[in-house]
């Protein structure tokens, strides 16, 4: 009869994460963005479900829960180019800049500029393999400038 009372209290375990695609290491490499000023907003949040459903052609709360799963793999990578290299050497150089495309348009999503965020983006720019010309298009597309 105890046992059954602890387990009623015992939490579940989560579900095991996926192994992560490149889509799912984009939204990683995003979720790491917001939060790296150490603030992690509700605008950035609902860009980013903006851009996995854009990019991923999902529904509002499918991209919430690849967002959810995102955050819980970001939660647990080591560091920021595992992400980038599972991205270089899955898709074309075009989807790349894409990705950091997307990774500016997280950071404009508050509209502050936060040099962590600024360390991050770069990070990733190196590891996906892109020049700084490639880095500042990607900026001015994601900026509409």
């Amino acid at each position: 009869m105890l046992s059954r009372i602890l387990n009623h209290f015992r939490a579940p375990r989560p579900a095991p994460l996926p192994e992560p695609d490149a889509n799912l290491a984009l939204g990683a490499l995003m979720v790491r963005v917001a939060k790296s000023d150490r603030t992690y907003q509700v605008e950035e949040i609902s860009r980013i479900d903006r851009i996995l459903a854009r990019l991923n052609g999902l529904k509002p709360i499918e991209a919430a829960k690849m967002r959810a799963t995102c955050e819980r793999l970001e939660a647990q990578a080591p560091g920021t180019d595992r992400f980038a290299h599972l991205i270089r050497e899955t898709v074309t150089f075009e989807a790349r800049r894409d990705a950091l495309e997307a990774l500016w348009e997280v950071v404009e999503a508050d509209g502050v500029e936060d040099g962590a965020e600024m360390q991050v983006v770069e990070e990733a720019r190196e590891a996906l393999g892109l020049s700084h010309h490639d880095s500042e298009a990607a900026r001015a597309r994601a900026t509409g400038n």
